[in-house]
C-alpha cells in the first residue's frame, strides 16, 4: 500500500461526506470537500509519478475514485435540485455504458485496452469544473445563470461526444 494509494482511498472516503453535505443543504462544506478531493487527485498522481510509486492497484483505484466522486456528486446535485436531472442521467449513463462495454468485451474474451481519449479528458475536466461551480455558487450564494447555462451545455455536449467516441472505438474493436 503506497502513499498515493492511501491518498486515493481517502478520496473515496470523501465521497459519502460530499454527498451527505449536498443532501443536507451544506453546499459550502460540499464545495470545500470536493476541492480537497480534487487536490488529493492531483497530489496522488504527482507523488506516484515523481517518486516512482506507481502501482497496478493505483492504476485501477484512481479512475474508480474519480468515477465514484463524479457520479455521486452529479446524482446528489440532481436530487438536491441544483442541476437538472438530465445532466446526472447523461453523466451516469455514459459511465455505465463504458463499464458495460469493458465487461462485455471481457466476457466475450475480447479484452479492450482502456486508455482515455482526449475528448474524455476534456469532458472530465469540464464535469469537475461545472460541479465545483454549482457547489460554489450554491455555497457562496451567487447567482450566475449565464455561466450555469453555459456549463450545462458544455457538460451535455462533451458527455455525449465522449460517449459517442468510446462507443465508436469499442465498436471498431469488437468488429476486428
Amino acid at each position: 500500500m503506497s502513499l498515493p494509494n492511501i491518498i486515493t482511498l481517502l478520496r473515496i472516503l470523501l465521497v459519502p461526506a460530499v454527498v451527505w453535505s449536498i443532501a443536507s443543504g451544506e453546499a459550502l462544506l460540499a464545495f470545500w470537500l470536493f476541492l480537497a478531493a480534487g487536490v488529493s487527485d492531483a497530489l496522488d498522481g504527482f507523488i506516484a509519478k515523481r517518486f516512482h510509486m506507481q502501482t497496478e492497484l493505483g492504476a485501477y483505484l484512481d479512475p474508480v475514485a474519480d468515477k465514484a466522486l463524479l457520479v455521486s456528486i452529479y446524482v446528489a446535485l440532481a436530487v438536491a435540485g441544483l442541476i437538472p436531472r438530465w445532466v446526472a442521467i447523461a453523466v451516469v449513463s455514459r459511465d455505465v455504458m463504458i463499464v458495460g462495454a469493458v465487461v462485455l468485451s471481457m466476457v466475450m474474451d475480447r479484452k479492450v485496452a482502456i486508455s482515455p481519449l482526449l475528448v474524455s479528458k476534456v469532458n472530465t475536466a469540464i464535469q469537475i469544473t461545472f460541479a465545483a461551480f454549482v457547489l460554489a455558487t450554491a455555497g457562496f450564494g451567487l447567482v450566475l445563470p449565464g455561466l450555469f447555462n453555459l456549463g450545462l451545455v458544455a457538460v451535455g455536449l462533451l458527455t455525449a461526444l465522449s460517449a459517442a467516441a468510446y462507443l465508436a472505438a469499442w465498436t471498431r474493436h469488437m468488429a476486428r
